[in-house]
């Protein structure tokens, strides 16, 4: 691995001393074997006056490819220093989702700026695009894909995809259209080269589609395509008409999104559009509410203590296994919530989720706690020898654990059934709770038997 690195950084110094000696032959040598995503990686360690260079140095249509890769601080320094020339070459070449994901995540560029350097039939597609809701299957498709008429053969379909194969997408699924333009099947790129030549496309296609509506939730699309394996998915109007595709690695982003988002609300921070440039004021801003709610709630504990103040007194190594109690309980239910939440998303029918999520964590929580107070019980028997008071840490313990899986179950469902957003069911809110519910039940039970102790 290390050897590999060595090498790595060895190639990109070779590139880095050809870009500082305008060696625009070496550059090119060196810079196109790489990836797409090395190539990114190369440009943004240059320096600022070295990347304005890389237009001089790369055609439009060799620089699309790396365009897609970069970061959005890095794409809106190409629109604002290379030649205007090179960014309508550019734009004009992109993939027009790809252009419609630029737009759509810069803040400091004017999309008239750019809709400008295009020419009318990409500048028309692109508007149509941006003119659809966000977040929605419109608005991440590509209207760069390849459909067919069903009365097609398969020598024409072939030779058709020799023509159009460099602008589309992707060629891998083949869409036939009846003559009013609805989608009526699909075919792999396999199933049509091993079709005889004289097959039409109506006795060779699969008519079990998977399509999805224009306006579905970009999150709904990204399962279909992760649900049904699928590298791209048709998305048609209410009439069946075909208008785009919207491929896996569109719906890539969104998953990581999803996952991220899932994180921030467990943790409790409000999501942000970008976390990387945040300063310290503004995270501060987002998590200060959510701490300052969980102090009023942490005062419970407070007072919950205080309630049982003389049980205490009377065995003050009671108050030894406090910190105990409360960090299991926590932390058993924040993993209870995690699994919850993520079922809440995957899961379509949410009652029979939610009773099988309770169920299973539940029997899970018991198992864990079983084994959490016998190890409990042991310790305690041995160093401290004192059998009884052994049994009311562990069996305090065991209910904990149980009940605490179950209200990091619940809590997500019930917030999500009351339409609140699921940030409200965070980790914090969870540990909270449950440290309030070990407390009560630790005391409970130590104070129906402090008689024996």
């Amino acid at each position: 691995m290390e050897k590999l690195k060595l090498n790595k950084n060895q190639y990109y110094d070779a590139i880095y001393r050809a870009a500082k000696k305008n060696d625009r032959k070496s550059f090119r040598k060196l810079f196109l074997r790489l990836h797409d995503r090395d190539q990114h990686e190369v440009f943004h360690l240059l320096y600022p006056e070295k990347k304005q260079m890389i237009a001089n140095f790369l055609t439009p249509e060799e620089f699309s490819d790396l365009f897609e890769w970069m970061t959005i601080e890095d794409q809106e320094y190409v629109v604002n220093y290379f030649p205007k020339a090179f960014l309508a070459k550019l734009f004009n070449t992109m993939p027009t989702d790809d252009v419609v994901k630029f737009l759509k995540q810069s803040a400091n560029i004017e999309q008239s700026y750019p809709l400008g350097l295009m020419n009318e039939k990409k500048r028309v597609r692109v508007e149509e695009l941006l003119s659809y809701q966000l977040e929605t299957a419109g608005s991440i498709m590509t209207k760069e894909f390849v459909s067919v008429n069903q009365n097609q053969t398969a020598s024409e379909v072939i030779a058709f995809l020799r023509q159009v194969g460099n602008h589309a997408e992707t060629v891998y699924y083949i869409y036939v259209l009846d003559n009013q333009a609805d989608l009526v099947g699909v075919l792999s790129l396999r199933d049509l080269i091993l079709s005889p030549e004289e097959e039409i496309m109506q006795n060779t296609m699969s008519r079990q589609i998977v399509s999805v509506p224009v306006d579905m939730d970009q999150e709904e699309v990204a399962r279909v395509i992760q649900d049904y394996d699928l590298l791209a998915a048709p998305v048609v109007e209410d009439d069946n008409t075909m208008i785009g595709i919207v491929t896996v690695d569109d719906v890539m982003d969104i998953l990581e999104n999803e996952v991220t988002e899932d994180f921030r609300d467990i943790a409790a921070i409000r999501r942000s559009n970008k976390p990387k440039e945040e300063g310290a004021l503004q995270k501060a801003k987002a998590r200060t509410p959510w701490i300052v709610i969980l102090i009023f709630l942490g005062m419970l504990n407070g007072g919950l203590i205080s309630s049982f103040e003389e049980t205490l007194e009377s065995v003050v190594l009671l108050a030894a296994f406090i910190p105990v109690m409360m960090d299991t309980a926590g932390n058993v239910g924040t993993q209870s919530l995690a699994v919850s939440v993520r079922n809440l998303n995957v899961e379509k029918d949410e009652k029979q989720s939610l009773w099988k999520t309770i169920r299973k964590e539940f029997g899970a929580g018991i198992l864990i706690g079983i084994a959490a107070a016998i190890v409990i019980f042991l310790i305690i028997a041995i160093f401290y020898q004192n059998v009884t008071l052994a049994f009311i840490v562990g069996f305090s313990l065991l209910f904990t654990i149980s009940f605490s899986t179950v209200v990091g179950a619940v809590i997500p469902a019930i917030a999500d059934k009351l339409h609140v957003d699921p940030a409200v069911a965070s980790g914090p809110f969870i540990t909270t709770i449950n440290d309030a519910l070990g407390l009560m039940l630790y005391f409970s039970i130590a104070t129906s038997l402090i008689h024996v102790l």
